[in-house]
């Protein structure tokens, strides 16, 4: 199976090159049999890199150590579980696993609109079968997954032990779906700006792919932080690194296209701006990956320093030329079939909101690639730490938080002051309200107070939106309050799933003003001693040392420390943390030792150890972090993957699509009452 892989990643090249060749030729030339050409090889390049997968991961499980991958990222005593995740573990694999998504994805686009788009296809096939055999040609010359050494080893190095944590099982996988998925609307946009199909239909086109692309994003980040907070040891999941922000930044121009689209399919406007957000989405997914894979910055998660970087620089800087030509050769179809009336309407908020996600797009891409300028310019790399981030993000974070909540406050086209004074009313006092009572309670931070300030108002508003649309419900059909909210949600998927997004931004933010309240202790301690603290609750804690023991588990030796936890004198049972030895086979260090934590999880606050290690027999070095309301942080990745799911949904009554923009008029009155 091995050979048989090897040899179909060089077919799935030949396929790749034959599908994007024959496709911009049928474009061009109009000839119906090239393009259902190009469509068929499109399917052997997926059939042929499915293959060359199936080799890889049959070369992980049987362990043949003759391929320097198999042999640099696995060995004979690695779990199972992560002999598969070994699979994008490492660059050569991770590049193959990438393709395959492509490659899958390809075909579903091309699947899903054999029978509409047509005179865009062939563009749209073209274009995905470039990126695949660009994909490819960096596997086949740069980074080949079965590359074989001169000489078998015994066994194999084994897998870094940070990545040997269950959330590297899914963490990879949904960023990888959430980066490759933005090729699909990239595609669809080079085919609209070729064939100058620049209206309504290439966006109906997009919408899914971008909500697929967004969700996936979205669950691959909040894994990616939860992955972070429980294993790296440094009681956070955020720290502004290179790699977490190469995902964070196409996310954020995805997140402002999601909400531009509305205002072209409602009013027309924003095309120019929407085809923009479209490209610079895909690109900035390449410049991610180049990144993550170039060796130029330094990262927990980036790979080592590879020459597959100079294929992604090229690569990036060529399609970045292209799409520069064909969106200012295309600005008079681009132009907007509407003007803006009003700076207080609906489409002025959703244009501020998307102002601010790409301000904040624009201050993460610059302080991250700010070491890499510095380098080329003085000859010194200068790093760029949390502080800038923060203190640029922060206030612009607190800037999008209020726009979500006043955006859907504020009619279309021209608000007038007795509307405005009706929907803002409720939702201010309740930011005002909580102000003043955590005010108050003695909360000073005033980073804290502004976003319970601003949560507050964003939480007011959806609650006033729901009730008003349940209302409406039970006045027009009768029903019960379950029913009513049920059928709301299910006849106004895009509106009402979008509010649930909302609220899980809001819980994230709730989550975040708690990071002002973390208090942190190092100690040593012996056996039977105890350390004492008090949290920012004012809660009284005792941990008392049960000792340090030493045994072996599964491939590691492991040396840990156990405390009893008393709260308020009340029993919080036993917390231990972890020094790990990950060994090979013939018991062999195959890895610096790594930590693993101990947690005591609650709503309010987690209680987090860190065992630094043993000073003697008897005496252990520790840390312990109390950090508030990071429970929060996942149960609000939770509810805006939960309202993405619901928004991508499919109605079960479409809109009617018009020419230049589509039209919100549907079978179901309740829109229009609602928004009476």
């Amino acid at each position: 199976m091995t050979l048989i892989g090897e040899l179909s990643l060089w077919v799935a090249l030949l396929m790749a090159a034959w599908t994007a060749t024959v496709s911009f030729s049928g474009g061009m030339q109009g000839r119906l049999d090239l393009v259902k050409s190009g469509e068929r090889a499109l399917y052997a390049t997926l059939a042929f890199t499915a293959l060359a997968s199936a080799g890889i991961l049959t070369a992980l499980f049987t362990h043949d150590f003759s391929i320097k991958f198999v042999a640099s990222h696995t060995s004979i005593n690695l779990p199972k579980v992560y002999t598969l995740t070994a699979f994008w573990a490492g660059q050569s694999g991770s590049l193959l696993f990438w393709t395959l998504l492509l490659s899958i994805y390809s075909a579903i686009a091309v699947v899903t609109n054999r029978r509409s788009n047509r005179a865009m296809m062939p563009w749209v096939t073209g274009t995905l079968g470039t990126i695949t055999l660009f994909f490819l040609m960096t596997l086949c010359f740069g980074a080949n997954p079965y590359e074989r050494l001169d000489w078998i080893p015994v066994d194999g190095r084994g897998m870094n032990p940070q990545l040997q944590n269950p959330a590297m099982a899914i963490h990879p996988p949904m960023l990888y779906l959430g980066l490759v998925a933005t090729a699909v609307p990239f595609a669809f946009a080079i085919g609209a700006l070729v064939t100058r199909q620049l209206d309504a239909q290439w966006l109906g086109a997009v919408r899914r792919w971008a909500l697929v692309s967004w969700f996936f994003l979205t669950v691959g980040i909040v894994l990616g932080m939860w992955w972070a907070y429980v294993e790296l040891g440094w009681a956070g999941y955020w720290a502004w690194d290179a790699v977490e922000n190469s995902s964070f930044l196409p996310w954020l121009t995805g997140t402002a296209f999601l909400h531009s689209i509305m205002i072209q399919e409602k009013r027309g406007m924003l095309r120019k701006w929407n085809v923009t957000l479209v490209v610079v989405t895909f690109l900035l997914s390449i410049l991610g990956t180049f990144i993550t894979r170039s060796g130029i910055i330094n990262s927990v998660h980036a790979f080592s320093q590879s020459p597959v970087g100079n294929w992604f620089l090229g690569f990036l800087i060529g399609t970045t030329l292209l799409t520069i030509y064909l969106v200012s050769t295309r600005l008079n179809d681009l132009q907007a079939k509407a003007e803006l009336e009003s700076m207080v309407s609906r489409e002025a908020a959703f244009l501020y909101n998307n102002l601010v996600l790409v301000g904040i797009c624009f201050a993460t891409l610059w302080g991250t690639l700010f070491p890499v300028l510095s380098e080329a310019v003085k000859g010194a790399k200068i790093e760029v730490g949390k502080p800038f981030f923060n203190e640029v993000n922060g206030p612009l974070g607190l800037l999008l938080l209020a726009l979500t909540g006043i955006g859907p406050l504020i009619a279309w086209r021209r608000a007038s002051v007795s509307n405005l004074r009706r929907q803002f009313t409720w939702p201010v006092a309740a930011g005002v309200t909580t102000f003043v009572v955590l005010l108050s309670m003695g909360m000073r931070d005033m980073y804290s107070l502004v976003s319970y300030l601003l949560s507050a108002f964003v939480f007011g508003t959806i609650v006033q939106e729901f009730v008003k649309g349940i209302g409406a419900r039970r006045r027009m059909y009768s029903e019960g309050l379950f029913a009513a909210s049920m059928r709301l949600i299910g006849r106004n998927r895009r509106r009402y799933g979008g509010y649930i997004v909302h609220f899980g931004v809001v819980v994230l933010f709730c989550a975040f003003a708690g990071l002002p309240y973390q208090k942190d202790l190092a100690a040593t301690v012996k056996t039977g001693e105890s350390i004492k603290a008090t949290d920012s609750f004012g809660h009284a804690w005792t941990f008392t040392s049960q000792g340090i023991s030493t045994f072996e588990q599964l491939n590691r030796r492991v040396v840990a420390v156990t405390f009893a936890v008393m709260r308020d004198g009340k029993s919080m049972g036993l917390l231990s943390s972890e020094k790990r030895q990950h060994v090979d086979s013939r018991g062999e260090p195959s890895f610096e030792a790594s930590t693993e934590v101990g947690l005591l999880e609650s709503p309010k606050q987690d209680v987090y150890l860190v065992f630094t290690g043993p000073l003697d027999k008897d005496t252990a070095a520790v840390h312990i972090n109390f950090n508030p309301l990071v429970w929060f942080v996942w149960f609000g990745g939770i509810m805006m993957a939960f309202g993405g799911l619901i928004v991508m949904w499919p109605q079960a009554q479409r809109a009617d699509r018009e020419s230049g923009y589509v039209s919100q008029i549907a079978s179901d009155p309740l829109p229009a009452l609602v928004n009476a």
